[in-house]
């Protein structure tokens, strides 16, 4: 255990505990890696939906980098909620600061009740600064289409947009197609190949916080070693298995089982 990754996420905070730093700490500790945190914004949330937002300045959100980074250090690292454009620029510089490396961001624009995460003049910003520093980066549907002006309605569309945020400077682009009405794939292109993951759908509204889980499960990989096509793979097989068990608690979207994993995988 001494050899333990650490991983650190930079993201906003859930109250519901089923996204945000709650969803990707849990994750983390699962999968092996030891859990740090950058907190970006806090919010007043629950499964109905996001009640309102408080992002954290910008000083104090450069003081935590610094205290982690300084101290600990840092493996892997991703990305969640940055809601505006000051808070992109201060993340990316201290990410430029602390040479990491292994980052996936997540371009969290829209909660799953539907509440804006990211202020309308971050777009720009996501694109200039932040993205050029992902090893990975993890779209949805949506957020690939705000991203490219792409409208997805098939595989070949996420494809084509994977090939557009490559061309933005990432070098790993994973399309999420849980949005997607007919098959179930997650896209990942690498500049040269596209690798397909096919998933089974699961009849639930039970799925608060998978991206955020998502992008996590693939930091915590790279951060062990893992190639990048192996650590999506990893993060694969541990959502399957948290939405499979996803948890029934509140009146909206409740959260997925992050625990659910390891249950799974002691009684192999």
């Amino acid at each position: 255990m001494n050899n333990i990754k650490r991983v650190l996420t930079i993201a906003g905070s859930d109250s519901g505990g089923g996204a945000g730093i709650q969803a990707d700490l849990k994750t983390i500790t699962v999968l092996g890696g030891f859990g740090m945190s950058v907190i970006t914004a806090l919010t007043a949330q629950n499964t109905i939906g996001v009640h309102a937002i408080h992002e954290v300045p910008t000083a104090f959100i450069a003081a935590q980098f610094d205290a982690v980074a300084t101290d600990i250090g840092v493996d892997a690292a991703k990305t969640g909620m940055l809601a505006s454009p000051a808070i992109m620029e201060i993340v990316a510089e201290k990410i430029r600061q602390y040479g990491i490396k292994r980052l996936v961001v997540d371009p969290v624009m829209v909660a799953k009740g539907g509440a804006a995460l990211m202020a309308p003049g971050a777009r720009n910003v996501l694109i200039k600064e932040l993205l050029p520093l992902a090893m990975v980066a993890t779209p949805n549907i949506p957020e690939a289409e705000i991203l490219t002006d792409v409208i997805i309605a098939s595989v070949s569309d996420m494809k084509a947009a994977a090939k557009i945020i490559y061309d933005l400077g990432v070098p790993n682009v994973i399309v999420k197609g849980g949005h997607l009405l007919g098959a179930a794939v997650d896209v990942l292109y690498d500049g040269r190949d596209f690798f397909e993951f096919p998933f089974q759908r699961i009849a639930t509204k039970d799925t608060h916080g998978t991206g955020c889980t998502f992008s996590a499960a693939i930091a915590t990989g790279l951060a062990k070693g893992m190639t990048v096509q192996a650590a999506v793979a990893e993060a694969e097989a541990y959502m399957a298995v948290a939405i499979r068990h996803a948890l029934r608690l509140g009146a909206g979207h409740g959260p997925t089982n992050h625990l659910a994993y390891i249950y799974e995988q002691n009684n192999k």
